[in-house]
């Protein structure tokens, strides 16, 4: 374990790598902009208060939050003082955030009790500083910790040194079109998963470009924030982003807008089409995970369904038709977990292609169960899980065909409603199935397993005359 000490030294990089530059140089705009010195003021007001809570050099801190002035200065006041930080979405649940808190066992805890409504870019919020009684110190010099999917399936506790973000960063701006000084940046993707964090809020401070969070992301909010731009602009969003953007018609003019970033899921050839006949502008692919950070960049957005070469630093192969990727250690807290990471290389999961003349990767598709909706990552084995270990459900299978899809018995008496309650109630929205499938009993295999066919289970479901499909919640972005 690293001495207090230590672990302040390593937290230099904050103010090297996050926080340097001009002290009037404007660097973040939610309702007002923001200027560097008013952000490394404000940055170090909450260290001390951090501090005062009884957070130390070599702590923990676990940050939930919605995207908001005080997030981005609470995670930048956890680094500062050498502590390690555990970023959770604001949208989990109660008992999957005592899950998350569970599995991480942090010192500290910066939540709020303000409401976070739907379709706002930020929000005003009150932190509030819990101290937990099972927290422990960091064990590692890592200074990033993030859950890649729900704690009921196969949670991971993914973490990241600063030094490997550093190097992250450094990549980000070897990319040729990426935004820089005298650019802005539009962040719609979540800042707390790796695309929105260190893809938009991170990278815009290192490289000077000047990070926006719109008022609101609807379709009307987002273009009204571009319309308005007085710098050359960059929108960083997700597919479900670029297709409520695409669907506009007849877009105003949006004179500064320079291209649109996605990652976080494949965006469908048609919606990538129509976006750039409607725009004008290139629809770049990003293809990362949230164990390695940027992996491929097409940024012309020529290459479509190429994701594009590898970052610079990056190295990549197929094997046994699996995308993989280089990295000098596993990126897992607790243990190596060698069916992810060994020998130096992590899979993937995703089905590739790398063209031998190009270098150009194309992704084909999930080989586990773990999806993107709207962004973010998705386990399905957890929503399997949780729908079979219901009272009111006999069996249940889930898959991803376009959404997520749930087949479903209900147990004797038990009605759809009571399930979707009971899901509601537990998991967040962004989990919840689109479209639902009622079957009195399920097709099995010849040992006896649910099949997995969806067209086979779609069959039985209108074979037994069931309600059929029924509309989901939607997600929200």
């Amino acid at each position: 374990m690293f001495t207090g000490n230590e672990w302040v030294a390593r937290a230099r990089w904050v103010d090297e790598t996050l926080l340097a530059g001009e002290p009037s140089a404007g660097c973040l705009v939610l309702d007002r902009e923001t200027d560097r010195r008013t952000l490394r003021e404000a940055v170090a007001e909450r260290q001390e208060r951090l501090a005062g809570a009884g957070l130390r050099p070599g702590g923990t801190a676990a940050v939930q939050l919605p995207p908001s002035f005080e997030y981005v200065v609470q995670i930048l006041a956890v680094w500062r003082l050498g502590a390690r930080l555990i970023v959770l979405d604001h949208r989990l649940t109660a008992p999957e955030t005592d899950r998350a808190l569970g599995l991480t066992r942090p010192q500290l805890l910066v939540s709020t009790r303000d409401p976070a409504p739907s379709m706002r870019g930020f929000h005003a919020v009150t932190p509030e500083l819990t101290r937990r009684p099972d927290g422990e110190p960091a064990h590692g010099e890592q200074v990033l910790v993030q859950l890649s999917s729900g704690s009921t399936g196969p949670a991971k506790l993914i973490a990241r040194t600063a030094g490997e973000l550093v190097a992250e960063l450094d990549r980000y701006t070897r990319v040729e079109g990426m935004p820089g000084a005298g650019e802005q940046l539009v962040i719609l993707g979540s800042l707390s998963h790796t695309w929105g964090l260190v893809g938009g809020l991170l990278h815009a401070l290192h490289s000077g470009a000047r990070a926006v969070l719109p008022a609101r992301t609807s379709v009307r909010g987002i273009l009204d924030t571009v319309r308005t731009a007085d710098l050359p602009t960059t929108v960083l969003g997700v597919p479900a982003q670029v297709a409520l953007l695409a669907s506009v018609a007849e877009p105003p003019p949006l004179p500064r807008l320079v291209r649109v970033m996605t990652a976080g899921g494949r965006t469908p050839e048609t919606v990538a089409r129509t976006f750039t006949e409607r725009y004008g502008v290139p629809l770049a692919q990003i293809y990362g995970m949230t164990e390695t950070g940027i992996i491929t960049a097409d940024m012309s957005g020529a290459h479509h369904p190429s994701v594009g070469t590898p970052a610079p630093g990056v190295r990549v192969r197929i094997a046994d038709g699996e995308l993989q990727v280089a990295l000098d250690r596993s990126p897992y807290l607790a243990g190596a977990l060698p069916e992810r990471w060994a020998d130096g290389w992590l899979r993937t999961h995703d089905a590739g292609e790398i063209d031998p003349a190009s270098g150009r990767v194309t992704v084909l598709g999930r080989l586990d169960s773990q999806v993107s909706v709207r962004g973010l990552k998705v386990d399905l084995t957890e929503v399997e899980e949780f729908l079979t270990g219901l009272p009111s459900v006999t069996d249940a299978v889930v898959l991803y065909d376009e959404g997520i899809d749930a087949y479903v018995t209900p147990a004797p008496g038990a009605g759809l409603d009571e399930v979707r309650e009971r899901l509601a109630a537990e998991l967040a929205a962004f989990k919840h199935p689109r479209r639902w499938y009622l079957l009195p009993e399920f097709p099995r295999t010849a040992t006896g397993k649910p099949r997995r066919d969806p067209e086979v289970l779609r069959a039985a479901a209108e074979a037994a005359e069931a309600p059929g499909a029924v509309s989901g919640a939607a997600a929200p972005a």
